[in-house]
């Protein structure tokens, strides 16, 4: 209670509707740290003469760092404040992008790099998020209700330019190994300045009220326990993912011979149009509404459909068709991304909203790591034939999920009745 009355007073300073800016620049500086390294994966490889499955164990690394900052980034905040976490983890994406610039010599500097990359990025979104919801409610009236489209923006703002100039920079400008992680530097610094200026919406409180701990074993959150959280939302959530991974770190490969001097520009390119897809099909996947067994049933649809066009394309080498699959997987990636969240919106209590959103991103950034068993699998069989695979686990996801997404089990009349009618 007391952690709740100092919230509110906070919650009462005048502000604008630019309140959350801050916070929201932090969050594309965190995208921009974590995908900048992505289009230099061919560059990297041709550099240090690494092998294809080495290349995706460095990218995949990233997911192995992203997911305990997920988890641990938005309860540590609520316990010593927005500002105490974001601005200590701006600093930890800038000693990773220095890591990477180290890079450009060994493999070791790679590795650790991309590790703390994640565990940054996973920091700043789960922070973030919170911050820039409690930021954009200290607004003009309503503006709580901006937040998830302000943060979806500022992720994928992040997400498509960070590659972009990366791309363009080590494609054209001298020192592409070091030159294209300084706009990084420079806008992780301005997003510091910005975070240490930005209001705090969450005063350090420590009671196990306000930290969402019920004892040592730490958060318990029962509906990780619903059947529809395991047997639908677990199913689909590695898709979110999986899906965008496919086009932005494996297809640009599988291509490459085609691409002559400007393969590092067309993966920036192909980056930059999958997290803009992404952006574009979020605002139909609402209108169909946001948990539907349609929505559920389209998302997947366009996941096996985009996985499809990615195997005509890697089987018969043609540049133009991993365009097509960029844009059919991203679309897949924003409808499963709103389909999953609106599930696990409609399903947490207020009090576990923060905590089944953490659990939930950390299943859906798993698969990042696609990639990874691709190249590794590479020597059993063609590119075109492992994405026919999985595009059929693809549509095995979308059998399973489909008839259990169904409105009318226990645990939807359990949630209905828990909401209030009229």
């Amino acid at each position: 209670m007391h952690g709740t009355a100092r919230v509110i007073s906070v919650s009462r300073r005048p502000a604008s509707h630019r309140a959350w800016w801050p916070a929201g620049l932090a969050v594309v500086a965190a995208g921009w740290g974590a995908q900048q390294f992505t289009p230099l994966l061919l560059m990297y490889q041709a550099r240090l003469h690494l092998s294809a499955t080495t290349v995706q164990a460095v990218f995949g690394l990233y997911v192995a760092g992203l997911i305990p900052g997920l988890l641990l980034g938005g309860p540590v905040s609520d316990r010593f404040g927005r500002r105490r976490v974001m601005a200590p983890v701006l600093g930890l994406s800038v000693v990773a992008t220095a890591l990477l610039v180290l890079g450009g010599g060994s493999v070791g500097p790679l590795y650790a790099g991309r590790l703390l990359t994640g565990v940054a990025g996973g920091a700043a979104f789960s922070a973030g998020a919170a911050w820039i919801k409690e930021l954009s409610a200290l607004g003009p009236s309503g503006g709580a209700g901006h937040a998830p489209r302000r943060l979806t923006v500022a992720m994928s703002a992040g997400f498509g330019l960070g590659p972009l100039v990366a791309g363009v920079l080590a494609q054209w400008a001298p020192a592409p190994a070091a030159l294209p992680y300084v706009p990084h530097l420079a806008l992780a610094a301005a997003a510091l300045v910005a975070v240490l200026r930005a209001a705090e919406t969450r005063p350090g409180d420590r009671s196990p009220a306000s930290r969402g701990l019920s004892g040592p074993r730490g958060p318990r959150l029962p509906e990780l326990r619903e059947r529809r959280f395991r047997l639908v939302v677990v199913p689909l959530a590695p898709w979110v993912f999986g899906s965008a991974s496919v086009a932005l770190a494996y297809l640009p490969e599988v291509v490459r011979p085609r691409l002559g001097g400007h393969a590092l520009v067309f993966s920036a390119v192909v980056i930059l149009l999958t997290a803009f897809a992404g952006i574009l099909a979020q605002p139909p996947a609402r209108r169909m509404d946001g948990a539907s067994v349609r929505l559920l049933a389209t998302s997947l649809s366009l996941v096996v459909g985009g996985l499809l066009v990615a195997a005509l394309a890697a089987a018969v080498v043609r540049p133009s068709l991993v365009v097509v699959a960029a844009l059919v997987l991203g679309a897949g990636y924003g409808c499963c991304q709103v389909y999953g969240l609106s599930e696990v919106q409609r399903m947490a209590r207020p009090e576990h909203l923060a905590g089944l959103t953490a659990a939930y991103q950390a299943v859906s950034y798993i698969g990042l790591a696609l990639p990874f068993p691709l190249a590794a699998a590479g020597r059993l069989a063609s590119p075109g034939v492992l994405l026919l695979v999985v595009a059929g686990l693809a549509a095995l996801t979308l059998a399973w999920t489909a008839p259990r997404a169904r409105p009318g089990t226990s645990a939807d009349r359990r949630r209905a009745g828990r909401r209030p009618r009229g």
